[in-house]
């Protein structure tokens, strides 16, 4: 992507509706780089995220992941049938311990390579200045709900 082929969309009165909109725009976005993985950008942020933490219960990833236990347990489910990541009886019985396979490692890794270039590419999109500037606005914005 390249700065002088920005094509603008009329913005919408709601302010909410252009967020979503910008959202979906970007989650399809990087999506697309990430097709030969195989993975979405949201299979790959759970990934990453427990790449990090592993082994840790549904109920902690969630929190780290700054989303509800029903949304994380509906992503999980297609990486648990793809053999990328295990869900075990934690040590207490009333929970659940996820863990990432080798396989899962290995799709990772690989996937991170895309995603480097899903980066690379919005920053040079917007320019150095202006991503700066909506990291900071999207972390004013969920700071909205504590």
């Amino acid at each position: 992507m390249e700065n002088n082929h920005k094509h603008f969309k009329t913005p919408s009165p709601c302010n909410c509706l252009n967020i979503r909109r910008a959202s979906r725009a970007v989650t399809h976005f990087y999506d697309k780089i990430l097709q030969p993985s195989g993975l979405t950008i949201s299979q790959l942020s759970l990934l990453k995220h427990l790449k990090q933490v592993e082994p840790i219960t549904i109920s902690e990833l969630a929190n780290i992941m700054r989303i509800d236990r029903t949304t994380l347990n509906r992503n999980m489910k297609s990486l648990v049938d793809h053999g990328l990541i295990t869900i075990t009886p934690g040590q207490d019985p009333r929970t659940r311990q996820v863990m990432m396979t080798s396989k899962g490692t290995a799709t990772v890794n690989n996937a991170s390579q895309l995603w480097d270039k899903a980066q690379a590419s919005v920053k040079d999109y917007l320019g150095e200045t202006d991503l700066a500037i909506l990291v900071k606005l999207l972390s004013k914005l969920e700071a909205l709900v504590p």
